[in-house]
């Protein structure tokens, strides 16, 4: 069987639809690739690209959006909801059939350098392909955004694993990396009060004491009058996303709030969805196998 990888490159444009189908275009154009799926946020100025295919013409057609990206969005004027730090912000490959991470690791490396090399912008490595643990978490690495990457990138704790020491100067820097696959869920709240869903984000996220394999914070969505806990579920085996959601609306009936709707970014694992189909339909005996299109599929 042929090899395939998964890779998730966020960009930070979720408003301008020329500029997003600007970016997204390599992905349908490029051969041996899958566009599967890209989610434009207009709160969180954002939007996230899920493709798989070959690795070779994965890794190729990734580099072409990361230009184009570096192209049409500038850091300088960019606002949103959701923490980054550049214009192509994140970057993971996902190891999906006959592939290991190892390879991935390697893909991200090519990448990051590439990027670093040919686009003049700072790559950082993070989870699997870090090059040091305190590069591990993406959140850790994130932290101070775009604006105070421009001070922190001088800290020699912090110079970056490939290009200049310097940021790019509308596209900032990008952090590229490889990781198993995990779960964007977010939680809409009934109140436009973000207090209350930076306090939920505490309690739920691992960080602070809440739930292992979690990583949350409270998101303004101004256009809908609401507020969000944002979600990574980064081992849904372990943590699975009825108890995620369990949890926040044990927080928020606390506050008198309640939890409206609830929306699964990109792409999920299936049994990721099953698990919480059996649990909250508390089903006997239940398993992939059940599937009427897993069954058919074997």
């Amino acid at each position: 069987m042929a090899q395939v990888v998964e890779c998730i490159p966020n960009f930070s444009e979720g408003r301008r639809k020329e500029v997003i189908e600007a970016i997204v275009e390599p992905f349908r154009i490029a051969v041996g690739v899958r566009l599967l799926d890209y989610a434009p946020d207009p709160d969180h100025n954002r939007t996230v690209v899920t493709v798989a295919g070959d690795p070779e013409n994965v890794l190729a057609a990734v580099f072409d959006a990361i230009r184009t990206a570096t192209t049409l969005i500038d850091m300088e004027t960019h606002t949103g909801e959701h923490p980054r730090m550049g214009a192509t912000d994140v970057v993971p490959f996902v190891p999906v059939r006959e592939i290991d991470m190892k390879e991935c690791v390697d893909l991200a490396r090519r990448l990051g350098s590439r990027v670093g090399e040919e686009l003049g912008i700072p790559v950082y490595l993070y989870e699997a392909a870090a090059t040091r643990p305190a590069r591990t978490n993406l959140a850790d690495i994130r932290k101070g955004q775009y604006e105070g990457w421009k001070t922190k990138i001088n800290d020699p704790e912090w110079q970056p694993d490939f290009g200049p020491s310097e940021l790019h100067p509308s596209a900032g820097a990008t952090v590229v990396g490889a990781r198993m696959p995990l779960v964007a869920f977010n939680v809409n709240l009934g109140t436009s009060d973000i207090r209350i869903a930076n306090s939920i984000a505490r309690a739920v996220r691992n960080i602070s004491g809440g739930l292992r394999f979690v990583k949350a914070l409270g998101i303004e969505m101004q256009d809908r009058g609401i507020v969000q806990v944002s979600m990574n579920l980064t081992d849904y085996t372990r943590t699975p996303i009825y108890r995620a959601m369990e949890m926040i609306r044990a927080e928020a009936k606390r506050y008198g709030v309640p939890t409206i709707s609830s929306e699964v970014i990109g792409l999920a694992p299936a049994e990721s969805l099953f698990d919480t189909a059996a649990y909250y339909l508390q089903l006997e005996g239940f398993s992939s196998s059940n599937v009427l299109e897993n069954r058919l599929a074997e």
